[in-house]
């Protein structure tokens, strides 16, 4: 894996690594949901044993389990890990690199807007040992971007409140679209599909969904809540409508 790619992971910024604990309910009530296309497809592979990477509060664990397949959660924050127990998901807290697998074995291991946080050379190392011989490799993201002129209308309350994080909602960059699984040592070819879809909020949803959004997280709790507030009064002025294209991007690679 290249330095350039190794280069654009934040898993070294544990801070923002471990912002989501302290929002954890709201995390799990406000972040976009996957679409159910996603685990159907997911589904049809048919894995005997599941294996949810940064498994969070087990939105993606309980999706796959409520399909028929005995799911294991991995998820270095105990406040998240306790959400995803409450919906009857086996977890066990440890960043990736670090779990003891206890040489166990996995037919699929999913990472649902996750892997950014992992150290991706110790991760894919970790994914060759416990993944079997043909088990599917399943990463992927949820990207909210926003319409041009709603992000017009930000940008002066970010540059006021918030000038140093990314405006939630801006479109992703070019290399973003570029295979995050390059340099995958052990697996084969890689397959990249969207599922997009539309999704409309009011202003006070997209507001406190900026809560559970890492960089803006590490503004602090009163910075936040300022940022939060405008972002809330500018959108309801706007009509009170907030429209997204919520795509979910997904790359898959088998085990050879």
């Amino acid at each position: 894996m290249s330095e350039q790619v190794i280069s654009r992971w934040p898993h070294g910024d544990r801070q923002r690594a471990e912002s989501f604990g302290e929002a954890a309910a709201a995390y799990d009530l406000l972040r976009p949901p996957y679409p159910p296309a996603l685990f159907d497809d997911l589904a049809a592979l048919r894995p005997g044993q599941v294996l949810d990477v940064g498994c969070g509060t087990g939105r993606v664990a309980s999706a796959l389990a409520t399909r028929g397949f005995s799911v294991l959660g991995i998820e270095p924050d105990l406040r998240m890990a306790e959400l995803a127990r409450a919906r009857g998901i086996p977890v066990e807290c440890a960043t990736f690199e670090n779990w003891n697998d206890q040489g166990r074995q996995f037919d699929l291991i999913a990472c649902g807007n996750a892997w950014h946080w992992v150290n991706p050379v110790a991760g894919s190392a970790k994914a060759a040992t416990v993944l079997r011989s043909g088990g599917v490799f399943a990463m992927f993201w949820v990207v909210d971007v926003l319409e041009d002129a709603v992000l017009e209308a930000l940008e002066p309350v970010y540059r006021e409140h918030a000038p140093d994080a990314r405006i939630y909602g801006t479109p992703p960059p070019p290399e973003a679209a570029d295979n995050p699984l390059v340099g995958f040592e052990a697996f084969g070819a890689v397959e990249g599909r969207v599922y997009p879809v539309d999704r409309v909020l009011d202003a006070a949803g997209w507001a406190n969904l900026l809560t559970t959004v890492s960089d803006h997280r590490r503004l602090g709790a009163d910075r936040l809540a300022r940022l939060v507030d405008a972002v809330r009064c500018v959108l309801a002025a706007r009509g009170d409508s907030v429209r997204c294209t919520c795509d979910t991007r997904l790359w898959v690679t088998r085990r050879d």
